[in-house]
């Protein structure tokens, strides 16, 4: 098994097809899944990365929005077209199309802008959780299983996730409540690249956002015939922070209906700032008995 911080360098790396006609071309490859589906989070940081490319270094990303249109194949690499949509005093608009087969598997719009003077305020982080360091790991909690998403989650992954309070993999247990907060960073150093740790942040943001769907309905990840996929994902990039030190992610989940659920989360500094908010809505269908 290669290294997964290795891995997600491997996959955040870019190459420039060198293409120029109306829009700019990139290729990166995908990361292995246990269920041979590219994942989400890996498209969204690659989508982000691309758009970077195209944009002066000043120009910062402040929000992206990202629809995924068709499953990714994992052995196959993906193919990035980005469209310079708008280029403004103060502001950039890109677009960023991910293709396998010729068909585009994700859909995203991201902004930037140039630093600018302004005002400046925050919901407050909450207070009283416990530090990451007295939180159980994923390896900890089921590296034990022989299940193949089970050995992924708990050794393949590239950041640490850890729960506060009980998780959802196997049991939901305590009361049914639409909201969840985790910690997470990288298991190791990052290059110091701010844009870098920006797309590093998507990746990381998709991986539990939609669990206080599932935590609401009592439904755990290991729910025979469970189908859960993300059907679009939004974030909004408040302060920089670093991917690889402690993030809290709070999430709630304020609707379900209609085979699909909404989720909405947080994302904060050790020191108590706001980095970054995250909206996605994702299919839920649980199997009725």
């Amino acid at each position: 098994m290669s290294d997964p911080i290795d891995g997600l360098l491997t996959v955040l790396t870019l190459t420039d097809t060198g293409a120029r006609t109306s829009e700019d071309i990139f290729t990166a490859p995908s990361q292995g899944m246990p269920q041979k589906r590219v994942f989400g989070g890996q498209v969204l940081a690659q989508s982000l990365l691309a758009a970077m490319r195209t944009v002066d270094e000043e120009r910062i990303v402040h929000s992206m929005h990202g629809y995924f249109l068709r499953p990714g194949d994992d052995t196959l690499p993906i193919t990035f077209s980005v469209d310079r949509i708008h280029d403004g005093r103060s502001f950039s608009t890109r677009r960023t199309q991910a293709y396998q087969h010729g068909l585009p598997i994700l859909s995203m719009i991201a902004s930037f802008q140039s630093e600018d003077p302004g005002t400046d305020y925050q919901a407050a982080m909450p207070a009283g959780l416990p530090d990451p360091e007295s939180l159980p790991t994923v390896a900890e909690l089921i590296g034990h299983l022989e299940h193949p998403v089970a050995r992924s989650w708990a050794g393949e992954r590239p950041f640490d996730v850890r729960h506060i309070g009980s998780p959802v993999y196997l049991s939901v247990e305590g009361e049914h409540v639409p909201h969840q907060a985790v910690w997470f960073r990288a298991i190791d150093a990052l290059p110091d690249d701010p844009d870098l740790h920006r797309a590093a942040l998507a990746y990381a943001s998709d991986y539990v956002i939609l669990e206080p769907v599932l935590r609401a309905l009592g439904v755990p990840w290991a729910h025979p015939g469970l189908k859960m996929a993300s059907l679009d994902h939004a974030m909004w990039w408040h302060r920089y922070a670093r991917a690889d030190e402690w993030l809290l992610y709070t999430q709630e989940s304020p609707n379900a209906r209609g085979g699909r659920g909404l989720a909405l989360g947080r994302i904060y500094a050790r020191d108590g700032a706001l980095v970054a908010s995250v909206a996605q809505e994702g299919m839920v269908r649980v199997p009725q008995a």
